[in-house]
């Protein structure tokens, strides 16, 4: 547990973010390898069937996980004041909420899948593969609820250590698993989704036995365990917004994937590894973010506002610095990533016309997500969702239909950093009114 009240901001915060950052990295490098293995011994039309059920697996997760993100920071304010008991009571009453909810999402969407594929438009070439790998990541999706969920009251309470030991245990069960279950037993798509789901069911099961045995607050047994309905309103009223404005996100992001699937396959797969890099490099402000909430949830429930604005400045600028280093390795080395995925020359020419557009527009995403990070860990979610929702509906997914049938597939590239410059304004403007100072939650 790490109290952030207290300290030098930018070191306390740079000290929380990079566990989180280093952790995402190997979460993300997992992905990472999956898509390269699908790539080169399975073939385009998988890795075209794996990017297309990322969206999708994104829409049925993403209510949750807001609803889950709300309990973090209500877990962040409840530290900050030194008010253990409510801790206690608030981690129970998430593990309770992401149990039921997983399991029920879980066979929802098993049920719909195929239906979803072909609502997209999805090539039929593509659609048993993605059918396939969707149905065995969702059915596991339990385990990877209760490793995510785990890993975000452990953030909550100011460790980002903890996590990054368990990512780094799964990384290396996946990435393992993979090469056995495609290369060695010629499982195909099914098995990279199997090692993705037993790598993340081996991380849960190793932090179970390890925090109970080791940590002071968290502990897992159903005995004594208890669901507040009062601190459940307030996770949800914090963490409502987020996961509308995530399902929002997940939506848009499968609007925007019905416009990459009119124009055929080697545009899905390039698609598919593109966003592949795009993850990776969103991770500094991204996690930076992440951090900067809970500092500001810290320091809220701690009555110590003046902290928050430092914190900010120095987020700004060490996210930032990041953020164009990763923008001159992809603008610089584009083609030789795409090659670690597929051989394909057209597949590699379009995804490389990517990188070339978004990947100069880094810094902007980083920007918006970091002043987000303010308000949501204050407690004010709604407003960043409107502006989430105005940067993706109104400017990236009209603009990207607009521009591809203009420009072609580089139209829907152009309308990303789009998207981001609008969103990164409307942020700033809102940071600048001042109310989400008065929006804490205890």
């Amino acid at each position: 547990m790490n109290d952030l009240t207290v300290g030098k901001e930018g070191s306390q915060i740079l000290k929380f973010a990079l566990p989180m950052l280093l952790g995402n990295v190997f979460q993300q490098l997992y992905n990472i390898v999956d898509s390269i293995i699908v790539g080169n011994f399975i073939g385009k039309e998988a890795l075209a069937a794996v990017g297309a059920s990322f969206p999708i697996i994104f829409l049925f997760l993403s209510l949750i996980i807001g609803i889950a993100s709300g309990s973090t920071i209500v877990i962040a304010q409840y530290f900050g004041a030194k008010d253990i008991e409510k801790v206690k009571r608030t981690i129970n009453t998430l593990f309770i909420f992401l149990f039921f909810a997983s399991i029920t999402v879980s066979i929802i969407s098993i049920f719909f899948s195929e239906e979803i594929f072909r609502l997209l438009r999805l090539p039929e070439e593509i659609i048993p593969q993605a059918t396939t790998y969707f149905n065995i990541f969702m059915g596991g999706v339990v385990v990877s609820f209760g490793f995510n969920g785990t890993s975000a009251i452990l953030r909550g309470l100011g460790d980002s250590k903890t996590p990054l030991y368990f990512l780094i245990i799964s990384t290396f069960i996946n990435i393992g698993l993979d090469l056995l279950f495609v290369l060695v037993f010629k499982w195909g798509i099914a098995g990279v989704a199997i090692a993705t789901v037993l790598a993340q069911g081996g991380a849960f099961f190793t932090a179970v036995v390890y925090l109970n045995r080791t940590h002071k607050i968290i502990r897992f047994a159903l005995k004594g365990l208890s669901f507040d309905k009062v601190i459940f309103k307030k996770s949800v009223k914090i963490g409502l917004p987020t996961g509308l404005q995530q399902s929002f996100v997940a939506a848009g992001m499968m609007a925007l994937i019905s416009i990459v699937n009119d124009f055929g396959t080697n545009v899905i797969a390039a698609y598919s590894v593109a966003a592949r890099i795009d993850s990776l490099a969103a991770l500094a402000g991204m996690n930076f973010a992440a951090a900067l909430a809970t500092f500001t949830g810290q320091n809220i429930g701690a009555k110590k506002i003046e902290r928050i604005k430092a914190g900010l400045i120095a987020t700004l600028k060490m996210s930032s610095v990041i953020s164009i280093l990763i923008s001159a390795v992809v603008l610089i080395f584009g083609h030789f990533i795409m090659d670690l995925f597929t051989n394909d020359p057209e597949v590699i020419r379009i995804g490389r016309e990517y990188l070339t557009i978004v990947g100069a527009f880094y810094i902007v995403f980083t920007a918006m997500f970091t002043i987000a990070g303010v308000m949501r860990g204050a407690g004010d979610t709604i407003i960043p969702m409107f502006i989430s929702l105005i940067a993706l509906w109104v400017i990236r997914i009209p603009g990207a239909w607009i521009l591809s049938r203009h420009l072609g597939e580089i139209g829907i590239w152009w309308a990303i950093p789009l998207g981001w410059f609008v969103g990164l304004v409307l942020s700033f403007i809102y940071y600048l009114t001042g109310n989400w100072k008065k929006k804490t939650i205890i």
